[in-house]
């Protein structure tokens, strides 16, 4: 069978503040702007979860898209929707929650539980404009 890549869309709200504590605060300001705001901000984020992998001629599915939006909502979606990345989400302690480091973290998450298939790619919009995608490299 044909190898094929499927992907599901889910969406979660999180605040979060952009900021390394080595730095100054002035320095945190000058580098992270308004991302950097001490009492936080949010963004409306959609994943994207993309998992490749042969078709199954028994049931014609990669995965079963029903179980791979359980498997996402339980391991990242649950921890971290309305939930604040900094002081919340233990999978984020100590780690600057920019969308580079959120997506990466996302996928150690979900890398292991993901079968059939293998986890490909993930997409985090954190505005309509800006995104980030990660292949696991």
């Amino acid at each position: 069978m044909p190898d094929v890549t499927v992907t599901r869309r889910l969406q979660f709200n999180a605040a979060h503040r952009v900021h390394n504590p080595a730095l100054s605060d002035e320095e945190n300001s000058r580098l992270f702007g308004k991302c950097n705001n001490p009492n936080w901000h949010g963004h409306n984020y959609t994943l994207d979860v993309s998992v490749h992998g042969p078709v199954d001629q028994r049931t014609g599915y990669v995965v079963d898209l029903a179980v791979l939006k359980r498997v996402v909502e339980e391991r990242v979606v649950d921890k971290i929707d309305h939930r604040n990345f900094n002081l919340d989400v233990d999978f984020m302690r100590g780690v600057i929650p920019t969308s580079e480091n959120i997506i990466v973290a996302i996928w150690r998450e979900l890398a292991p539980a993901i079968q059939p298939g293998r986890l490909a790619r993930l997409v985090l919009w954190e505005t309509p404009n800006n995104y980030v995608e990660y292949t696991g490299e």
